[in-house]
This record gives structure tokens, sequence and C-alpha cells, in this order.
């Protein structure tokens, strides 16, 4: 008992002093002249990295005009782990809540940034929308206790977790259901320096609210979430974990654009497009 106490103790000291030093800033990941590069986004300025800043990239000293690129997703994970009914409003009714985390993946391929379309499947005839929070993991992590997981998080960004309902109900697992490509966007961009345990969510359809959330009302949070999957899996820098969705989810249609609104994120915002 002695032991865990003082486990306590560091966790807590540790998740102050994150919280006390960590700056704020807005990262992007952008495209110019066909190149996929990395900047740190000030005003409407980006400051080009000669990498990641989640693997210690630097500025570089050249700068571009945000409006001159493409912002692409402000991500590039190995692996991708979501969490399904993960908020108490969004759990069906009689349901029960698990002890663990309902943790599944999904193919990095299936990410597109807040310029990119979501493509609607001619072959499903139910796309839903799920408003998250997503973390970006900025150290590897294996066997991580929760008092100490807070200091795997390198930043927030925001999240569509587009899904199949059909071929949810068809499929044996939620692969492609979950996972098919042009179904997942993020960004507008990764926010460091967040109280990722407290923030705000709002989503709309076409300019009408339909979801709204915070993260301190989720079930598993995220600390217990790295804990959880690292206890199975390694992750490394620049993996994502996905909160889960909030409220009530609904279909998607071609033509549509749906946003995902996060404080200290901004806005992600996609518009529906008719796949093959």
């Amino acid at each position: 008992m002695k032991y865990n106490f003082k486990r306590i103790l560091l966790g807590f000291f540790l998740s102050l002093v994150i919280f006390s030093t960590s700056i704020a800033a807005s990262f992007v990941r952008y495209e110019e002249n066909g190149a996929t590069l990395w900047g740190e986004l000030r005003g409407e300025t980006i400051h080009q990295l000669n990498d990641a800043p989640y693997l210690g990239g630097k500025v570089t000293g050249v700068t571009v005009s945000r409006a001159d690129v493409k912002l692409m997703a402000p991500v590039d994970p190995r692996d991708v782990y979501m969490t399904g009914f993960n908020y108490e409003d969004h759990i069906p009714e009689g349901q029960k809540t698990t002890a663990y985390p309902g943790i599944f993946m999904v193919p990095a391929g299936s990410l597109v940034g807040p310029e990119d379309n979501i493509v609607h499947p001619s072959d499903s005839i139910k796309v839903d929308y799920e408003a998250e929070t997503v973390i970006v993991i900025g150290k590897r992590a294996k066997d991580v206790p929760v008092e100490e997981a807070a200091g795997y998080i390198f930043g927030v960004t925001a999240g569509n977790d587009v899904s199949a309902r059909d071929w949810i109900s068809d499929d044996i697992q939620w692969m492609r259901g979950k996972g098919a490509y042009g179904f997942n966007a993020v960004g507008p961009v990764l926010a460091t320096g967040l109280d990722y345990k407290n923030l705000n969510l709002v989503a709309r359809l076409n300019g009408e609210v339909r979801q709204r959330g915070n993260t301190s009302k989720m079930i598993h949070n995220f600390e217990k979430m790295i804990s959880y999957i690292s206890h199975y899996f390694v992750l490394e820098p620049g993996d994502l974990i996905w909160s889960g969705t909030v409220g009530t989810s609904e279909q998607l249609r071609v033509g549509d654009t749906f946003e995902v609104e996060i404080d200290g994120v901004g806005v992600l915002k996609n518009k529906i497009v008719q796949g093959k």
C-alpha cells in the first residue's frame, strides 16, 4: 500500500508539472509543391519544422502563409485506436458499461484532413457521423501505470469517426465499417498545452448543433486508456487514441457538411461526397 501511495503522489506531481510547463502551440501538417511538411501555426503564418513536433521537430526558419497551402491531417500515426461506448449518453438503453475500454483499431490510411472530403461509399446505405476528441501519443509507451500516463500525451486534435452502420451489422468485426478509405477526418491542428480532461466539444450538421460533450464525462479517461492499451500493445509517438463519441449520432448524406469544434483546436469541417 505504501508503494502504491507513493506512485499516486508521483503521478499527481507529474501531472501538475505537465500542466504548468506545457506550452500552448498549434501544429499543422501541410502540402506544398507536392511535398508533405510539418509546421507550427502562429496566427496565419506556418513556421516550417524539420520533423513531426512529437519527434522533436525544430523550426527551420522557412515560413509560408496558411492560405497558400493545403492543410492535411495534423497526425501521421502508425496505429489508430478507437473507443466504443465511452460516454453514458451514447450507450444503448439496457446495455451496461464495461470495466475496460472498448478498444478497436482502424487503418491509418482511413484518415483524411481538414480540407479533404469524407467519402460516402456507394454500397453503404447508412453512414453516420461520430464527433470525438483525439489524443496524440508523444513517446513510446509499454505497460504504463495509470498514474504516469499523462506524461505520454503530446497533444489533442478533433476527429469525426465516420461509421457505416450496415457494414458494422453485417461484418464479423468493425474494420470496414469504421476504417474505410476517406472515413476518419482529423484536424485542423494538433494542439498542445490544453487540459484534455476538460475540453468542450460541439458538432454541427449543416450548421445545426447535433452533439455536445465534455471530456470530463468520459467513462474511461485517456490515462486509463493509455495504461490499458499499453499493457497489450506498444504505443509509438504519433499514435492516436480516440475518446468515443457523445450523445446520438445520425446519418450523413452526400452534400452534407459536418463540423467538429473543440476548445483550443478549432473547427474540423468536411463535406460529404459520393464514393465509388
